[in-house]
């Protein structure tokens, strides 16, 4: 519906806009979201700790956050030049300052939703945060065109703010009489030097997108940007909401039992496990109707950008299969392997777009995506074998081998007889569902009503589910 309203140049501006905000706020946020929820999970039981941690979260983000809106006011119009080549978007990219100063904010309260693992409460904030966002921000760009997409920016942090802030006010009371300013130093201090550790990581991956984003405008124009745009926002938002959904509850538990190997390497295969069974059946639908899904979500200006989306959708395979290993880097508080870790996506699809854009055009950037999440997976694993001493049980290599090369043959197909491939899809969607929904029972167990008669129906079929893998 946004491409109706303002052109594929729309999206890529929006894109842009989006980009700069996520550079600028986790250059501000220092990281200390992430090690704060690290630091929360570790306390639960010692209330106090917990509550200072919470006052020095939301303060320090208010603090970090209004530097960052100074800044970014004052330089608006360097960054418009260096994103657009003028100085014409100069008060859009200033307003973006508030954007990130909400987005620190709504950040420390989800933080600590995260750290107490209040699961209901942080899926609650990020759909009607974003339902909210979707309503003003369109009712803004129908009103005012273009001009409306800083809208759209600035109201989901702050829905973020209002609704994470609520649910967090429902927490016991913090306690912060006694909370002078070395008391605030001193805790302050540990999650900032763990923090920018997660921030330089965090930051090399938004900052490499703003880079790749600003050469494709400047080689190729806003056309182009809004293709990429549209084909890197479905292959991140399906992925990126499925793995933070995930996330909420794993990284706060395995932090927990991160100094216990055996439980620890039990729980990146549970998670590996869901995140492949649960993802992969999607991912092949991705692939086969990515013509068909552009067209739908966006408009027929945008469907060259079908391609790009089937290349990263192979490349998302091995994201979520990597996603449980980085985890454990970070429960570990291995902050360089981690950095580390991170730089090595960023570095080969940096390279290859920055190398070959000029001479192979767009589809490099998919490519890019595919070929720098392939080393991302190898990296990982060999870290978490080397920190942990992990193993991947059989069902999870099972589930790597058949997802990976059903992915690459389907991408295959698509590219050499796009048909041929949106009528196998749903078959191939429909087989590995239904094997894929066996694993998750196994992992989750027959709890509830639905789990009890879907295990019933396995059953039914000759297919029954007596354990665990």
């Amino acid at each position: 519906m946004l491409t109706l309203f303002v052109g594929a140049p729309g999206i890529g501006i929006l894109s842009i806009y989006t980009n700069l905000k996520d550079m600028v706020g986790q250059i501000a946020g220092l990281g200390i979201d992430s090690s704060g929820v690290r630091e929360i999970a570790r306390a639960r039981e010692d209330v106090s700790k917990v509550n200072r941690i919470r006052y020095v979260l939301v303060v320090a983000h208010m603090i970090q956050g209004t530097l960052a809106l100074l800044a970014v006011w004052m330089m608006r119009v360097s960054i418009s030049i260096w994103l657009f080549g003028n100085g014409s978007r100069a008060v859009e990219v200033g307003l973006l300052g508030i954007a990130v100063l909400l987005g620190l904010i709504s950040g420390a309260h989800i933080a600590v939703l995260q750290g107490l693992r209040c699961i209901d409460e942080l899926g609650k904030v990020t759909v009607i945060s974003a339902f909210v966002a979707t309503i003003v921000g369109l009712w803004a760009i129908w009103n005012f065109g273009e001009v409306g997409l800083i809208w759209l920016v600035l109201v989901q942090p702050l829905a973020g703010v209002l609704i994470a802030g609520y649910f967090t006010r429902q927490l016991p009371k913090a306690q912060f009489n006694q909370m002078m300013p070395k008391v605030i130093w001193d805790t302050w201090k540990p999650m900032a030097w763990l923090g920018v550790s997660f921030m330089l990581a965090a930051l090399a991956t938004t900052a490499t997108l703003l880079i790749v984003r600003a050469r494709i405008t400047q080689e190729m124009g806003l056309d182009a940007a809004g293709q990429f745009a549209a084909a890197w926002g479905i292959t991140t938002i399906y992925v990126g909401f499925m793995l933070n959904a995930m996330g909420a509850d794993y990284y706060p538990r395995l932090t927990e039992v991160i100094r216990d190997r055996t439980a620890a390497i039990r729980l990146m295969n549970d998670q590996a496990q869901l995140c492949i069974a649960i993802g992969g059946p999607i991912l092949l639908f991705l692939i086969g109707w990515a013509p068909c899904v552009i067209v739908l979500l966006y408009s027929h200006e945008l469907s060259p950008a079908a391609t790009l989306l089937q290349w990263q959708t192979v490349g998302n395979v091995l994201k979520l299969a990597s996603w449980s290993l980085s985890y454990s880097i970070v429960a570990a508080a291995n902050a360089k392997a981690y950095l580390f870790l991170e730089l090595t996506f960023n570095a080969v699809f940096l390279v290859l777009v920055l190398a070959l854009l000029p001479s192979l055009g767009l589809e490099v950037t998919a490519v890019a995506f595919l070929l720098g999440y392939a080393v991302h997976f190898l990296v990982a694993w060999g870290i978490v074998r080397r920190i942990h001493g992990f193993r991947w049980q059989r069902l999870s290599l099972v589930l790597l081998a058949i997802y990976t090369g059903l992915a690459l043959a389907l991408l295959l197909l698509a590219l050499s007889s796009p048909i041929t491939a949106a009528l196998a899809t749903p078959v191939l969607s429909l087989a590995t569902g239904v094997f894929s929904l066996r694993v998750v029972l196994i992992k989750i167990g027959p709890e509830g009503r639905l789990s009890q008669r879907l295990t019933r129906a396995y059953a039914y079929i000759g297919w029954p589910i007596n354990g665990t893998s």
